[in-house]
């Protein structure tokens, strides 16, 4: 009788544990159960038509740090702040600052004004995040169809700056790969007919870029890259896997050094100087980044 009361007040103590642990894990796992969303090419197509026109490099950048979207207020206006350091100077200050942020969104730093972008509208910045970890073969078959209706129209041509293939499949690739222009338009424009008589060479700005060099390969830049026939993303030289199913356990793998960090080893060491009107102008309106004035 002690047995069978003892058995029972034991499997009580068990039954109770199990459901305790359970309340804190079925949230977890709920959460990772969520649907992916669907977006129908019409909507891919407004999603991506911001961007279609960028580099290659520099659209695969985005495209991944967008799944990251909870990281993205905080590092454009790190990247604000520290927009005067170039070259070997931003890429040492990232590594000393030890960021908590995804290296697909500390691989943006230097674009300042495309983080602007992003963080400005952050429901597009999750949407199209989200599209790309559900649908990612459907977002480059939408950037694929921007692109050709930009071509299609005039607006979309080899030039100074940027290498526009001519198919199957179309690609654009910087003229100096160190050298990543972010071109500045209208998607309204760009993706539609000219109207009679207007000068379809003025619709895209390539004057504004930024100098990458190789101090940044190891956040990928410099062999990122897409296989479009394959809907294949490579980054830092690997395959980008993150998908909707594994958002909260994959982890790329990036250059010597780079990494995630935890928000508590965060430090600041330099001064912060966000850009001013001219040269935030400079970048919406494609022209050339102004040289840097301010005092260091």
């Amino acid at each position: 009788m002690r047995t069978s009361k003892l058995f029972v007040k034991m499997t009580t103590a068990i039954l109770a544990a199990t459901m305790l642990i359970a309340s804190a894990v079925i949230p977890a796992v709920a959460q990772d159960q969520t649907p992916p969303p669907s977006y129908s090419p019409e909507q891919l197509d407004k999603l991506v038509s911001r961007v279609a026109l960028y580099p290659d490099s520099l659209l695969a950048q985005v495209l991944a740090a967008a799944t990251y979207p909870d990281d993205i207020p905080d590092a454009a206006k790190w990247a604000d702040d520290h927009h005067y350091l170039r070259g070997d100077e931003l890429a040492n200050a990232i590594q000393a600052d030890q960021l908590p942020w995804d290296p697909s969104v500390q691989a943006l730093l230097p674009f300042p004004s495309v983080l602007e972008m992003m963080a400005d509208d952050m429901d597009w910045t999750r949407n199209i995040g989200n599209a790309f970890l559900a649908q990612r073969q459907d977002v480059m078959d939408a950037v694929q169809r921007m692109r050709q209706k930009a071509r299609d129209f005039g607006y979309l041509r080899t030039n100074d700056e940027i290498v526009v293939s001519g198919g199957p499949y179309i690609t654009i690739d910087p003229v100096d790969p160190a050298f990543i222009v972010v071109p500045a338009y209208d998607p309204l424009i760009v993706f539609a007919a000219p109207r009679p008589g207007f000068f379809v060479g003025s619709a895209i700005g390539f004057g504004f870029g930024i100098n990458i060099g190789v101090w940044f390969r190891p956040w990928g830049w410099g062999w990122t890259s897409f296989n479009w026939g394959a809907h294949v993303v490579m980054i830092a030289g690997h395959p980008w896997g993150r998908v909707w199913a594994n958002r909260f356990v994959y982890v790329h793998p990036w250059g010597p050094g780079v990494r995630r960090w935890a928000v508590a080893n965060r430090v600041e060491s330099h001064k912060l100087i966000q850009r001013d009107a001219a040269e935030r102008r400079a970048a919406r309106e494609g022209r050339a980044r102004p040289a840097e004035r301010h005092h260091r």
